[in-house]
């Protein structure tokens, strides 16, 4: 029995980056052997255990075999008789592809140090083009890692294209794109991970809408923005991926993403506003139309996913944009509003909604005209 750190931990050790998990692969055992070592068991699909001190996950050496399409057709073998090699060879790029003795010897069976010597996001072997979620996988680590200058090999790039050709990509479950696309969304370079899969044609099966050179280079850059900006979260990132689109479409492509309804609701109150704001004239507000946008918004209850589609708004109109600043003022004179003192004064019902409303409009007109001073 033999235990071998692989993966993330030896990659990242290598490009210098701090290592935050450890993964173990253990080749000449049996899950009895695990078990009677105080190592707990977890996951049903293949043997995975947890250290009983560490709490560090070691893996049985296994290997997969295609069974079927998508990213669910595998069987997986898992025996001691499985080496090392064999299974490093299932796995996705070859700088995944590592390992590290428990002495600290490298094993690097498929040249995955050059690749990262080279910058080079290449797949360990030919088995590579039987999950189509390493596409995702591929397309995620070019995020990560573009800002080191790593690019995704012509050889790896073309099995890719080959793949979205023979109908692959169709198979994924939206589930699963979801998180792939999340956690993308937070990389380093998120626009990269876009990039790859344009390039090699799965943009145009998981979002078609945003292939168009006009609609990606707008999306690639509303992102960007976003991500610029300190601590923004997925819903703004989302919105902005999707901000150059109309309300109904990109709703519809949020909802086929199975994105979560925050993200959803976001992207919808972007694309919705972005037109109306573009269409005002700064030069002549209404008070009426502010209130109404507000209402929209349901900013009301929602200031804080107000701020969000404030900041998404900022890079896709771009931050002094005029009627977005008076949005933003318009939204500040209509805090100020104390519905307890209208019913106070005797306001109940319908008359103390009216009430509101007025004294908002009220609040609305004074601010705009102190613009104009």
């Amino acid at each position: 029995m033999q235990a071998y750190l692989v993966g993330g931990a030896v990659r990242d050790s290598l490009l210098g980056l701090e290592v935050k998990d450890r993964d173990w692969v253990v080749v000449g055992a049996t899950p009895r052997e695990m078990l009677s070592k105080g190592f707990k068991q977890v996951g049903s699909d293949f043997p995975v255990f947890l250290h009983p001190g560490t709490r560090e996950e070691y893996a049985l050496a296994r290997t997969e075999r295609k069974q079927g399409r998508g990213y669910h057709g595998f069987t997986v073998y898992s025996a001691p008789d499985v080496t090392l090699e064999q299974d490093l060879k299932r796995r996705d790029l070859t700088i995944n592809a590592m390992a590290r003795t428990e002495g600290g010897e490298l094993v690097d069976p498929f040249n995955g140090r050059r690749d990262i010597d080279d910058r080079k996001l290449r797949h360990v072997s030919e088995a590579f083009a039987e999950d189509p979620l390493r596409i995702l996988r591929t397309a995620r680590f070019a995020a990560r890692f573009h800002p080191l200058g790593f690019t995704v090999c012509d050889q790896t790039m073309a099995l890719m294209k080959g793949m979205v050709a023979s109908g692959e990509v169709d198979h994924l479950v939206p589930e699963r794109v979801w998180q792939e696309f999340q956690r993308a969304l937070h990389e380093k370079a998120p626009e990269a991970f876009f990039e790859v899969l344009r390039d090699c044609g799965a943009l145009a099966v998981l979002i078609p809408e945003i292939t168009s050179s006009a609609v990606f280079t707008r999306a690639m850059a509303a992102l960007r923005c976003v991500h610029n900006r300190a601590d923004t979260d997925t819903e703004e990132r989302f919105a902005a991926l999707l901000s150059s689109l109309d309300e109904p479409v990109a709703l519809a492509r949020a909802k086929a993403l199975k994105a979560p309804n925050d993200c959803q609701n976001l992207a919808r109150l972007v694309t919705a506003f972005t037109p109306q704001l573009r269409n005002s004239d700064p030069h002549n507000p209404e008070a009426d139309a502010l209130l109404n946008l507000l209402d929209q918004a349901d900013f009301w209850r929602r200031p804080e996913r107000f701020s969000q589609l404030l900041n998404v708004l900022e890079c896709t109109l771009s931050a002094d944009f005029p009627p977005l600043n008076l949005l933003r003022t318009a939204s500040k004179a209509a805090t100020g509003v104390e519905p307890k003192a209208l019913l106070a004064q005797g306001y109940k019902g319908k008359e103390l909604g009216d009430a509101i409303r007025h004294e908002r409009l009220e609040r609305i007109r004074d601010a705009i005209a102190h613009t104009k001073d």
